[in-house]
């Protein structure tokens, strides 16, 4: 068995030294242990850091391609160099990494895909009130979008299985980690969390440059995979819920109409509405379908593609 940990990085020579001091080289369950990082396009000296400190592999990106895609590559990476478990954590040491075996514990023992560390949020005390809030706030829309239990959705500290490695595709440039817990409960992988210890802060976070750009990212995100994973249910609600409105105004029209002595000539404008939000409403409902045929037609791509890397492992 080998765990590889991998750990993107974007100009992290300050602190990843510090990061890959933590790492260990034995985890209870593997006969080896590799790390990896992920050289997002870095400026400064962060490769020569990482391979001073003992780094095995190093993926490259010629330019800076956000945590999503050098999440997504350090995994393809991974897969490659034969890792049968990936635990993924932060150049910052935000994480405590004598957790580890926490994390791939529940692997090991076949109850979970995927891992994910949940921090004490409610006790870091560089997190501001307003950052833990949010936190508490983004882990609950994420819980009832994926159907999961995760506490800490944006934590980036998890283990994640050769086999869910194989499944997981995040199209997101922002970041994986609300995106790749929705996907995971969409695709009825066994995902769980674990509490895990932090580190003190090094430096301010990269990803949360704002708390509104943050906000916005993380709804982005969230209606983004609703309507990859859900297109049917997120076009068919909004084009039932308009035909609906209009077609409750349209009644309302024809019962003045029907009810009035002369003849019910006002209003004019309830009928043109009614029409409208009717028709937009039908026309969405196609959509719907047309989207779900989509939708059909990338889940047998995703699927042709974690065949083709299954067999890259079988023996010729």
């Amino acid at each position: 068995m080998k765990l590889i940990i991998q750990i993107p990085c974007y100009n992290e020579a300050g602190t990843l030294a510090i990061a890959l001091s933590a790492l260990p080289r034995e985890v209870p369950g593997f006969d080896k242990v590799e790390w990896l990082i992920i050289d997002d396009g870095c400026t400064d000296n962060t490769v020569d850091v990482a391979r001073a400190n003992g780094v095995d592999h190093v993926v490259r990106h010629t330019r800076n391609q956000g945590l999503a895609r050098g999440f997504m590559n350090g995994l393809q990476a991974c897969l490659e160099h034969g890792a049968d478990v990936i635990v993924n954590t932060d150049a910052d040491n935000q994480y405590n990494a004598d957790d580890i075996p926490l994390l791939t514990q529940p692997i090991l023992d076949r109850r979970a895909d995927i891992v994910v560390g949940a921090r004490p949020i409610q006790t870091i005390q560089h997190f501001s009130p307003i950052k833990k809030l949010l936190q508490k706030l983004g882990s609950w829309v994420v819980r009832v979008a994926s159907k999961t239990n995760i506490p800490d959705a944006p934590s980036g500290f998890r283990a994640i299985s050769r086999a869910a490695a194989r499944r997981l595709v995040v199209f997101s440039d922002y970041t994986y980690t609300l995106e790749t817990i929705i996907q995971a409960g969409q695709k009825n992988m066994a995902i769980t969390s674990v509490p895990i210890r932090v580190n003190g802060d090094l430096r301010p976070s990269r990803l949360v440059k704002s708390i509104p750009s943050y906000i916005q990212r993380s709804i982005v995100t969230i209606i983004r995979v609703f309507v990859i994973y859900r297109p049917f249910r997120f076009f068919g609600t909004i084009g039932v819920t308009l035909f609906g409105i209009g077609f409750l105004i349209g009644l309302r029209f024809l019962y003045k109409w029907l009810t009035s002595e002369y003849g019910y000539d006002g209003h004019i404008q309830s009928l043109i509405l009614a029409s409208s939000l009717m028709i937009i409403g039908f026309h969405t409902i196609l959509v719907a379908f047309v989207a779900d045929l989509l939708s059909a037609n990338r889940k047998l791509l995703e699927e042709v593609r974690a065949l083709t890397l299954e067999s890259r492992d079988r023996p010729v």
